[in-house]
């Protein structure tokens, strides 16, 4: 063993090794328990993988190699979401076809994945591409449609005109296109829908009982928008019905106007003649608005009156109908009650167009006999009211605030005025794609049958092989204009009939990819249900939180379903899931000009709309005070991308992961650093060396030797040392505490550095030293536990180095199939440990004490300090808290 850190050749030797050995291969077919990790599966692009895409691969990996260590069958597959949008864009950008590139893209992520040395089990990729995979999403479709959960309707969608498609509300990020940034339109298109609204509930109720980020969680909770109110009916003076919903019935005596949706259907029949004109000009207006357009707080409110009015109630006055464009049809029921005294967005509307404005609910936090003048005192008045007390509002003048929602809900269903109703923002899940490279809707349209559900014996409807797959444009699937698979004969009557042309969306695709590992060569069903109950749900998710109301709703949806038809026993996918931070780079900018042409794929804000990034060259020539520099994220549009491939080539595949892991904590955002590359491939150099040197004191036979033996001081302390870091870095990779478990073996490094440099009589390379002793021969079993517990903590994170190291020791096989030191307590436990003595919050004395001294001594050592009695100037503290093994904390 040279004492030279050849990573290049290490790297090769045991990718080709685990690769020929198909060392991690899953089998079913065993007692251990299970763990089930999974990494979001990636839409391959042309750009392949960054070292941004490598912050959730590396750590879901060592947290699977750490597993299988500790005795667990683990499952670590990974596949390829490969229709869809992304992978068609990308394709017509490079005037090409997604069945070309797509193999290419999907040849480098896989070798790429293979050079950071991830333990996937490649014998269980999926791509859901293949017919294979997407005649089983296929039949999914099939199960909700036959379940009642998927329909065709007629419905405004949201169109992108740039992917010349319709977008799920999901997709539709600001107004803007998810994945072009093109601002999307409204048309009316027959769609295809799944009806996740039936599950909105338990959508929400069964968070409770996952692992999530909290985050994750609220997000998905605030999509849904479960609230509780009433419906209410108000009657137009025609005696047209108008349902409202509101949160809060009790303010309905406030209640001073309407507003109607502008697409709202009985705004034709109740404007009046004179306002006809008026109120068509504005509903075309609206009508080219997008939906967070619409719903800006920050936008001036804008409206027509109707020239109608309708009648409260609950107080029988008369109040005037608008339309406005902050009432949308797709929440409640497209029409609200106006109560401008206690809702800002109402009052300004009141305000504007001088419509009368009427509390009826106390501020709880203005004095008891405070009534506000809405003219000239509105500062004492809240917009979003406590549940103050009821006030102006007839028979229930008076009634107490606290339950005052309840009494006036019962009151309206009582006198028929109105009812409880539960209701929800969500909408139904838009799932009809107007494009190419999708899983065909096995649906046929017969003249005499109507809609007929394709036999599953005659899955899958294959995409049919086409050069010209670009969208039309016209609203129309590409395969509309393909009469060999458009015409074909109904299941049901065997006459002529058509084919859907739409495709489902990919993220039909990635609900229920998952459940395809467990069992993917499988033909007769898409996943065996006996392997899906032994596997799932999955212990371990990993991947980027900007899929909380995407995929990860869409998941839990389908797995709710596939459970109420019996085919699987769990009903949410995923029982822990963490999010991974982003990765930024340092990049220059300069200002957009007029004529800039930007692909804006991913502009993340509003900041940089305005900036085009450089390549380094550009950024060269130009005069500095004309560069802006950012961090922002790692994509190939912001010509910023640092690639796994030239840092493996440069430091080192296991530094890339070593500094993955160390840069930062694992959700946070990490400024990208080269100079932090070079400091992780030192650290392994380092490591390398010790072991070079080192190696020939190595005793194979350890364990026995170094049980009973007398140690020397300074071994017990590298004793301690080497269990202490068990411990530590073994509770740290539970929690996903990386970047902590990576700075305790460096710790421990420099301990063993240390150690046996004041043994051999050599200064310490590191620094000052926690040994202190006096020079002696070097102890064969404290070394020996000390090198092969280290690199067996090494191994989730740097798995090359540790199986060199492994097999230079003499041992036999990989690291992947040792078992996981285990540390000793009473080892690990400090003989001294150190007390912090503070003094009114700041830090006067470090105490040296034994670890098992009791608090009443702590606290005589720390008031006998002479540096706390600086301090205390001769009086007796006010407070004294003594933490155990910690501080000591004095007030004075």
């Amino acid at each position: 063993m040279n004492d030279r850190y050849d990573f290049q050749e290490i790297e090769q030797k045991w990718q080709k090794r685990w690769k020929d050995s198909e060392i991690f291969r899953t089998v079913d077919e065993n007692d251990k328990p299970k763990f089930y990790g999974l990494d979001f599966f990636p839409y391959p692009s042309g750009a392949g993988l960054s070292v941004g895409h490598c912050r959730n691969y590396i750590p879901t990996d060592v947290a699977c190699r750490y597993r299988r260590m500790k005795g667990f069958n683990v499952l670590h597959p990974m596949g390829w979401d490969a229709f869809g949008l992304p992978a068609e864009n990308e394709a017509i950008k490079r005037k090409s076809h997604p069945k070309k590139t797509v193999p290419e893209y999907i040849a480098t992520y896989k070798r790429q994945m293979d050079l950071i040395g991830i333990s996937y089990d490649w014998t269980r990729e999926v791509n859901s591409s293949s017919p294979d995979y997407y005649k089983w999403t296929q039949w999914l479709f099939l199960l909700l449609y036959k379940r009642g959960l998927a329909y065709r309707s007629l419905a405004p969608a949201n169109w992108c005109p740039n992917c010349a498609t319709v977008l799920a509300n999901e997709e539709v990020k600001d107004g803007r296109c998810w994945r072009c940034d093109s601002f999307i339109e409204k048309k009316d298109l027959p769609q295809w829908f799944f009806k996740i609204t039936e599950y909105a509930d338990r959508l929400i109720d069964d968070l409770d009982t996952i692992d999530w980020p909290e985050s994750i969680k609220l997000m998905q909770k605030n999509w849904i928008g479960r609230s509780e109110g009433a419906e209410v009916t108000f009657k137009s003076e025609q005696g047209d019905e108008i349902v409202v919903y509101t949160t809060r019935p009790d303010t309905l005596w406030g209640a001073t106007f309407m507003v109607l949706a502008p697409e709202h259907p009985l705004v034709e029949k109740l404007t009046s003649p004179e306002m006809k004109a008026d109120v068509d000009e504005y509903r075309k207006l609206a009508s080219r608005e997008s939906a967070i357009e619409r719903q800006s707080t920050e936008k001036e409110k804008t409206g027509v009156f109707t020239g109608a009015y309708a009648i409260n109630p609950v107080s029988g006055d008369k109040v005037p109908i608008w339309i406005a464009d902050y009432v949308m049809m797709g929440y409640g029921t497209g029409a609200i009650m106006a109560v401008p005294a206690h809702d800002e967005r109402d009052f300004a509307f009141a305000r504007k167009f001088g419509i009368k404005i009427t509390p009826v609910i106390k501020n709880p936090n203005a004095p008891a006999d405070f009534v506000p003048d809405v003219n000239e005192d509105w500062g004492g008045f809240t917009f979003h009211p406590e549940y103050g007390d009821m006030f102006n509002s007839g028979e229930f003048t008076g009634a107490k605030g606290a339950t005052a929602k309840q009494d006036v809900t019962k009151w309206l269903t009582e006198t028929g005025r109105g009812k409880f109703t539960v209701n929800f923002k969500l909408r139904d899940w838009l799932i009809s794609r107007q494009r190419y490279w999708g899983a065909p809707i096995p649906i046929i349209h017969c003249d005499k049958c109507g809609i007929v559900a394709v036999p599953d014996k005659d899955l899958p409807v294959v995409l049919p092989d086409v050069e010209q797959y670009e969208p039309s444009g016209s609203g129309e699937s590409p395969l509309a204009s393909i009469p060999e698979f458009v015409n074909t004969t109904c299941p049901t009557c065997g006459g002529p009939a058509k084919r859907e042309t739409d495709t489902m969306g990919g993220f039909a695709c990635s609900s229920w990819y998952f459940l395809r590992f467990v069992s993917p060569l499988l033909e007769t069903a898409a996943f065996d249900k006996e392997l899906a109950a032994k596997w799932l749900p999955v212990d371990l998710y990993v991947g980027g939180a900007e899929h909380a109301v995407m995929h990860l709703l869409y998941a839990r949806f389908w797995t709710k379903v596939l459970h109420d038809a019996g085919y699987v026993p769990f009903v949410e996918p995923f029982a822990r899931l963490m999010n991974q931070g982003m990765v930024l780079a340092r990049t220059p900018h300069r200002k957009m000009e007029s004529g800039d042409q930007v692909d804006n794929e991913d502009q993340d804000d509003d900041d940089s709309r305005d900036l085009i990034p450089l390549f380094p060259e550009e950024a060269e020539a130009m005069p500095a005070d004309k560069i802006v520099w950012r961090f922002v994220k790692m994509s190939k549009s912001k010509r910023n991308v640092v690639t796994p491939d030239a840092m493996a080539a440069k430091f080192g595949a296991d530094s890339l992961r070593t500094y993955e892991l160390f840069v930062a904590p694992f959700e946070d955002a990490v400024q990208w650093s080269e100079d932090g590359m070079n400091g992780a491939f030192r650290f392994l150099s380092r490591i390398w060396r010790f072991f070079a040197a080192n190696l020939g004191a190595h005793d194979a036979g350890w364990r026995e030797s170094i049980t009973g033996a007398e140690l020397s001081d300074a071994d017990k302390t590298m004793r301690r040392k080497t269990h202490q870091t068990i411990e530590k870095v073994t509770a740290d990779i539970e929690r996903f505490h990386f970047n902590t478990a990576v700075s305790a073996l460096m710790e421990m490094s420099n301990s063993m550095h240390e150690w046996q440099a004041a043994i051999s009589h050599q200064p310490s390379a590191i620094g000052s030293s926690a040994i202190n002793h006096q020079p002696s021969t070097i102890n064969h079993s404290v070394l020996s536990e000390a090198m092969e517990s280290l690199v067996l903590l090494l191994a989730p994170i740097t798995p090359h180095l540790a199986d060199e190291l492994w097999e230079n020791l003499g041992k036999t096989g990989t690291t992947f199939e040792q078992s996981w030191p285990e540390f000793d307590a009473d080892i690990a436990k400090a003989d001294i440990i150190t007390i912090v003595v503070q003094v009114n919050g700041k830090v006067r004395d470090r105490l040296e004490v034994s670890a098992g001294m009791g608090s009443a001594e702590i606290e005589r050592l720390a008031l006998a300090s002479e540096k706390v009695q600086e301090f205390l100037t001769g009086k007796a503290p006010k407070k004294l808290v003594v933490v155990p093994g910690k501080l000591v904390s004095i007030v004075v």
